[in-house]
Parts: structure tokens; sequence; C-alpha cells
């Protein structure tokens, strides 16, 4: 069969969904997301157990939707925990493939695309790739500091969506990316926040490290504090992760991750669920305000990201704290398939030349 001239299959396995969606150049033409419940996926010890499950899941879907795997001229899928890489577009090698098996940085569902890219492309000898990774690490050394040798602060973050969106924001600033100075802050079931100059992410807030708590995450937490709790004897250590990394957050205080349930909560008069919200914005803006000092102050726009960013009560209460600092955009959702088939799509142009995984 033909290749279609710019048809590309992109690909996100997530902890809770399996995400496609076929492009035809810039126009998104179909996408499905597929949740997985908590019993769905128990039965899968490890993560790389899942494999044959989301591929032939895929395949499926591709198949009722009438998109043959032949007619595609690339795949691309999200990037899992590979080693602090610069970002871009990666060409899936053996290498990569190895360190992602092996885990050697940690295990996420992410983990799965090169692997599920790859199967697809390689059997049809059509380029495989993936976009911007989570472990991308463009951070200035100055960045890493953290006060103790033994603890180097955290790269991590939702790099994949923070640069699509910049390079929204720049071009509507009329810049090229590589020109604009910009503040991201995604704000999803998982929250972090960038710095962009000269076309690289300079500093990030992580949020599982540091930063405002977020559904089900602690972000910064009192380090005496934090220290006493984990020897009191109430936790032993797996126990203290689950309650800092999924316990936490909103969750800790509400019983919920869901923001907007804490949301209709306040609107019907629970203080506490009032008060949660102010904080989350409020530390948000925080650190946006500490951020806008990586670049003298001198910011070209701030940009709102993630599912919080549906809530106009919510993203008012940051922006009235920051709109001093820069213009303020706002860019609900996420826009992750939208950033893999455009890094896929600008090296098939010649516009970006693809990296290697060394």
């Amino acid at each position: 069969m033909r290749l279609n001239s710019e048809r590309i299959l992109v690909m996100n396995p997530g902890s809770t969904s399996t995400k496609t969606a076929v492009f035809e150049g810039d126009k998104l033409v179909f996408a499905k997301t597929v949740e997985h419940q908590g019993p769905e996926m128990a039965k899968f010890k490890k993560m790389f157990d899942q494999f044959q499950f989301r591929l032939e899941l895929i395949k499926e879907t591709l198949t009722e939707a009438g998109y043959p795997l032949d007619s595609f001229q690339a795949v691309v899928a999200r990037g899992g925990r590979l080693k602090g890489m610069p970002g871009g577009t990666y060409g899936i090698s053996a290498l990569m493939l190895k360190d992602l098996r092996e885990t050697v940085h940690g295990e996420h569902a992410s983990d799965l695309g090169a692997f599920l890219a790859i199967d697809i492309a390689k059997a049809r000898g059509i380029p495989a790739f993936i976009v911007d990774p989570i472990t991308t690490d463009e951070v200035d050394p100055v960045a890493r500091i953290s006060g103790l040798p033994e603890l180097e602060r955290g790269v991590r973050g939702h790099f994949l969506n923070m640069r699509a969106v910049a390079r929204q924001v720049a071009a509507g600033l009329g810049k090229p990316y590589e020109e604009a100075r910009l503040i991201v802050a995604h704000l999803g079931s998982g929250v972090s926040l960038s710095v962009h100059r000269d076309g690289r992410v300079v500093d990030i807030v992580d949020g599982q490290e540091e930063g405002p708590f977020s559904p089900d995450r602690c972000g910064s937490l009192p380090t005496n504090k934090l220290v006493n709790l984990c020897f009191s004897g109430k936790f032993n250590g797996e126990e203290m992760r689950a309650r800092i990394f999924g316990g936490g957050g909103l969750y800790a205080y509400l019983g919920t991750k869901d923001v907007r349930e804490v949301q209709k909560m306040a609107q019907e008069g629970n203080e506490q669920a009032a008060l949660l919200l102010q904080a989350l914005a409020y530390q948000v803006a925080k650190s946006i305000g500490a951020l806008a000092t990586v670049l003298n102050g001198n910011v070209d726009a701030i940009a709102i990201t993630g599912g919080m960013a549906y809530s106009p009560v919510f993203t008012e209460m940051i922006m009235e704290r920051v709109a001093f600092i820069a213009p303020v955009t706002l860019a609900p959702g996420e826009k992750e398939m939208e950033a893999l088939a455009a890094g896929a799509l600008r090296v098939l142009r010649g516009e970006e030349e693809m990296k290697q995984y060394a």
C-alpha cells in the first residue's frame, strides 16, 4: 500500500489510559482514548507485562477506525524515563530500548511508548520517534544545586505539553520559540512549572519534589517535620512514599483527587475546600514569581495549561497575583498528541535534525 504523504501514528500510553491518534500533516483526523480501570491492569505485575495488551488495543483501535498500519509514514510515541537529555525528536535506538527495559531511571507507563512505536514501525520500514521525554534535561548548572550535595534538584516535568504550549504562545507573540522568554505552569493531576529561554527549559519546578501541592502530591514540605514524621514509626518507607506521592495534596485533606469536585464542595459552602483551592493557587503564583527571577523579571508571557486551566475561578486566583509580571495566556487541557505529531513532522520535513540517544 502506498504511504500517505504525511500520515503520522501517535501513541501515548499513560498509567490510566492509552491514547491513539492519527495526524495527516498538522491536522488531527482521528483520536481515541481508552481508559484503564484498576482491576483491568492489576493482573500485570510489571509495566512491561502490559506491552502486548496495549499493542493489540492500538491495532484494534486503528482497524475499527479504518486506518491500515501500512498507510503511515512514521510512528511517534511519548518518551519514558531515560537518562537526562536535551529536548527534541529522537529516533528510537537499541540503547534507548535497553535502558527503558532495565528501568535504569525508574519505571513509568510512558516507557512502553518506544516499544510500541518500534514494533509497528520496524515491520513496515518507517521511522519511529519519541519527542521531549519526561526526563528531558536542559537545566542550567546553577539551578541544580539544592543545598545538600547528596540531593541534586530534580528536573522532571510535563515537558511535552509545556514545550508545545510555549511554542504556541511564542507564535502568538510573533516570536520564534528560540527567542521567547516564557514561564509555563502545567496544572493537571500533576503540577510542574518551567522557564523557557533560548529554546531551552533552563529551570523547572518538579511537582514530585518541590513547589505547589497537587491533587494527590505534597509538593514542598517542612523539612524538619518531614524528617520527624519519617522516623516516627507511623510509616515504613513504602507507606511514606505512598503518602507523599498519591496520598498527599487535596486527597490528603478532602479524600478526593478531582479538582472539579473540590470546587463544587467550595461552592456549596465547604470552607476547607475553599481554603485549599486558594492555597493551591497561592502556591502556584509563588512559584511563578520565583521563576520570574530566573529571567531577571524580563518575561514575555506566562502560560497556564493542564486540566485546572479550564476553571476560570481558579485561574483568576493565580492571574490576579502574577499579572504584574507579564501577560497571562490560558491554554486549557494538554497538547501532548499534537506535540508528538509536530515533533515527528519537523524531522520529516527537514526543519529539525533528529537527535540520537547516546
